[in-house]
């Protein structure tokens, strides 16, 4: 079981996850990403290169096996995941963290938070983005959009009023009392998609 949760103090955000489980077999797998974790931390820094933390990720994780039903998969880093800068009210910064090997010379800076987010598994290595998206947040680069419809933009303001650049699902919209707002909500040039 995932457990994904976010808390903003004045636009201050964590951005933290972890995962459950309930059957000792997978225990190496939980291992693998716990250490590819701690690995990314003794790898963070001022200066750092973020293709040496993905190095360093993946070569950690890649590490591990795990016994399934008697038969031994490797473990793999998810190579189309990353950990994240986080800004003041922008959950997504704009520098990603890779957790595989690359070519990407950015480095750390200082002031910067990340969040240094490392997804292990016994598949292929790549997720695949197949369902609904489950939360959203408004695009912080985004300046006016004429909107054409008073229900886009009465949606448009119902967001800015109650979450601004926040993430947010759609459970939150039916909390407020909005209607059909899914076409909406996927708009590319005002919203990102946070997550599945």
């Amino acid at each position: 079981m995932k457990v994904d949760f976010g808390v903003h103090v004045n636009g201050r955000i964590v951005d933290s996850a972890f995962t459950m489980h309930f059957n000792p077999k997978y225990d190496n797998l939980i291992a693998a990403v716990r250490d590819a974790t701690n690995t990314a931390i003794k790898h963070s820094g001022v200066d750092a290169l973020l293709c040496d933390i993905g190095a360093a990720i993946q070569e950690t994780m890649e590490s591990y096996e795990v016994e399934l039903d008697g038969k031994v998969y490797p473990v793999k880093s998810i190579r189309n995941l990353s950990g994240h800068t986080i800004n003041p009210y922008q959950i997504h910064g704009g520098k990603s963290v890779p957790i595989v090997k690359g070519g990407d010379q950015t480095r750390m800076e200082e002031g910067e938070t990340f969040a240094l987010e490392t997804f292990g598994s016994t598949g292929r290595g790549l997720v695949r983005n197949d369902v609904d998206c489950s939360h959203y947040g408004k695009r912080i680069d985004v300046g006016h959009i004429p909107l054409r419809t008073a229900r886009a933009k009465s949606l448009l303001h119902t967001i800015n009023q109650n979450f601004g650049t926040l993430p947010f699902c759609r459970r939150y919209l039916d909390r407020l009392g909005e209607e059909k707002y899914g076409v909406a909500v996927c708009f590319p040039s005002i919203f990102m998609v946070i997550g599945y």
